[in-house]
Parts: C-alpha cells; structure tokens; sequence
C-alpha cells in the first residue's frame, strides 16, 4: 500500500511516499480502508519531532482518520466488516489502509463523507468535552473563540451555539472571519485591525466572555484574562501561536477566574506504559462511555445541520507537502484532509 513515512524528525518535506506492507489488525483492533485522514497541527509536530508522543521511528503519521471496515482482529464484536467509520489512531493515518482499536470506532451516517467526517474523531469531542464536561457552558452564556477560522476554532464555534451560546469570533482576515460567521458565530472580531480586549468588552456591556476556547495561547490568551468574566472560564487548547503562555495567578484570583485543562485523548485511550489496574480500567470504562454519548449527540447534531463540518482542502498523498503548508503557515479555513 501506499503511504507516508517519517523516517527521522524534521521538516515536513522528509516525508517519504512508499510501499508498505498492509497493516493487520491485533485482538482489539480492527482494519480499516482509509477513505480520508486529516492534516493538523498536531501531525505536523509530531513529525518536526515536537509534540509530547513520539513514536518510535519510522512511522507513519496521521491520527484523524475515516473509512470503512475491511478486518476485524480476534474478539471484536462492536463493528462489522464494511461498516463506516471514523476514528483516532496514535498513528498510520496517512496510508491507504490503517489500524485502529475497535472500542474507538465512531459509526457515521450515510449521508456523511468521509473528508467530513475526519472533524470528528477530535475536533469536534474536544471542543463538546471542553465546553460541556469542563467549562458547564450555559445556554445565553458568551462564548469567546480564538483562531475562529481554523479547525479547532470552527468546531468550537457550532458546538457552542448547539449549546445555545453566543459566540463571539476571533480570527485574523476576511476570509477566516467570513467562515466563523457561517458557521454561527454571533459577533466577529479582526484582531489584527481591532483592539479584541476592547471589542469584546464592548459586545459584553463591560462584562467579559464567560467562556473562552484558545487554540492559540501567546498573546491571544494574554488578552484573554482581561476581557473575561467574573467567574469566567478560559480554556487552553494548544498554542499555534508558537508560546506557551505563562498565567499571572494574581488576575486569577481577583477576577475568580478558572483556567481548565483538557485533553481529550485522556477519555478515549489509556496512557500509561503499564496495564491499567482494575480501577484505571474502570475509570477508562467510564470516560468511553461519556465519549460514546457525546459522539451520539455530535452526530446527530450533524443530521440536524447544526455541525457543518467544514473541509478546506483535499490532497493526495503525494500532495502532503502542500496539505502541510496550509497548516504551517495557518492559512487553513477548516479542515485539510489526505486520501490515498
């Protein structure tokens, strides 16, 4: 089969495209025909050698992916052979057949395509577990989303307003602006010409965002913390920006400001190096369950036309050069998917 192989960190440009033997599935696991698997932010520093899980080299990147089922590996019993799927994979989604674990495995709708349906193996869940178990958004509560033009930005956007929330937009240019407003947003803010701490005070009468979802860190959620709420919640969820911010506990504290981590694969995957114990299981078994029930609704907030799920650009693999770029240079509007 064909696929991209990361042979040493570095820059997107090493990837190389091969044959590979096809992967087969283990107890557990299924295979799966990849119809579409998505470019991100986290695949690209993944394969610059940045992000916090490292594979052992080479591998295969690509982590969002959908398809059908074509194997199914000893014990499985929860998908079937030529079943429609989606799903997140630690990694080989960039190849044309991949292996997932089974109790991953989202079913989705006929009607749904598959470079659509690459939002929703992680976009689309941690913007609903961020917002719905972390935060316990509101409905009528004010949502403030940065980077509102790109893949986590979007899927923040209609998520909060499923939830019944006015959505107030951060993003830079016309075009990224343009896609936060059809995707719901209520108010838009350019920050680049805008004074965004200003503006959303403005949209708020003075208040402040009571919600905020920055997949941008640096100054965006420097800016954050002084145009939010009292009480508010602001919600780290990566930093495209380059920097890390560092957060002054003192504005914290005076304004009752909470600040929540999230990170989704911590529901619907173990981490550990060791075997869970039986109360790790549990626990595990519990935040499946929450995920299966957020993706039910997920998915049928879709057939509503609530999520639309927005693709920007889709390449071959051995187009993955200019996917990568979309993603560097953050000209992305929604997503960018692979098919082999």
């Amino acid at each position: 089969m064909r696929a991209l192989v990361c042979h040493a960190y570095g820059s997107i440009d090493t990837l190389k495209l091969e044959d590979i033997p096809v992967p087969e599935p283990g107890p557990g696991e299924i295979q799966v025909r990849v119809g579409a698997a998505g470019v991100s932010f986290a695949a690209m520093l993944g394969v610059q050698g940045k992000h916090q899980n490292k594979p052992a080299l080479p591998y295969v990147p690509g982590n969002e992916l959908a398809g059908h089922v074509t194997r199914l590996g000893p014990g499985v019993t929860n998908v079937h052979v030529g079943q429609r799927i989606c799903t997140g994979v630690s990694q080989g989604g960039f190849a044309e057949y991949a292996v997932a674990i089974a109790e991953n495995a989202i079913p989705i709708p006929e009607i749904m395509p598959y470079a659509q349906a690459t939002n929703f193996p992680t976009l689309y869940p941690t913007a609903y577990g961020a917002l719905k178990w972390k935060a316990d958004m509101q409905p009528g509560e004010v949502l403030l989303v940065h980077g509102a033009g790109g893949g986590s930005g979007l899927t923040a956007i209609e998520v909060g307003k499923a939830m019944g929330a006015i959505v107030i937009a951060s993003a830079a240019g016309r075009d990224k602006l343009a896609a936060a407003q059809a995707g719901g947003a209520d108010h838009l803010i350019d920050y680049r010409r805008d004074d965004l701490r200003a503006r959303v005070l403005e949209l708020t009468a003075g208040r402040g965002a009571d919600v905020i979802y920055d997949p941008v860190g640096g100054s965006a959620f420097d800016v954050s913390l002084r145009c939010v709420a009292p009480e508010g919640r602001l919600i780290p969820m990566g930093f495209a920006s380059g920097t890390i911010p560092q957060i002054p506990a003192n504005i914290l504290l005076v304004k009752n400001v909470t600040v929540i981590g999230f990170y989704y694969g911590y529901y619907n995957g173990w981490g550990g190096k060791a075997p869970p114990t039986p109360k790790e299981a549990e626990g595990l078994a519990r935040r499946r369950a929450m995920v299966a029930e957020a993706q039910q609704e997920l998915m049928r907030w879709f057939t509503e036309d609530k999520l639309k799920a927005t693709v920007a650009a889709t390449y071959d693999l051995a187009d993955w050069v200019d996917a990568f770029r979309l993603i560097e240079q953050r000209t992305v509007v929604g997503k960018a998917v692979l098919v082999a």
